[in-house]
């Protein structure tokens, strides 16, 4: 497995155990853990940190674009996992370094995430509302 989908793994694991504990677990202490028992082939974190505490950072605001985004889905009704992985492609999309990742890897990476760790309507769903933010970003340079 490529490093960067590795750490992506890892950032989503520690985000959804962190959201799923209702935010009462540091999302420190469940990152190095999980990168001390899934990423021992990894040369560096940085990345994970990255996404890790840039989600935990910008959430209001992009749980702002996923309720906007998917209006006939309440955020505390979208699947946690699916919730995790919008988190990390959002981020990714408007804070990302778009250089080293363009948006469409973002996406495209989002999309895997989704169909490891869950199903057929994951991967479609969050196709689906990751296009939507694309579209949005590329509609709001061209004006």
């Amino acid at each position: 497995m490529a490093s960067r989908h590795l750490s992506r793994s890892i950032a989503m694991q520690s985000l959804y155990e962190w959201d799923f504990n209702k935010n009462k677990k540091d999302l420190k202490s469940i990152t190095e853990r999980n990168i001390l028992e899934f990423g021992s082939g990894l040369e560096e974190t940085n990345f994970i940190w990255d996404l890790v505490l840039g989600v935990n950072e910008k959430i209001k605001f992009i749980d702002e674009i996923i309720v906007k985004t998917a209006p006939e889905w309440p955020l505390e009704q979208i699947n946690i996992l699916d919730r995790n992985i919008l988190r990390l492609g959002i981020f990714e999309l408007l804070f990302g370094n778009q250089e080293s990742v363009p948006p469409k890897v973002a996406i495209n990476e989002a999309i895997e995430l989704a169909k490891n760790f869950g199903g057929e309507s994951s991967r479609k769903f969050v196709n689906g509302v990751l296009g939507t933010v694309y579209r949005e970003i590329s509609q709001e340079e061209i004006s």
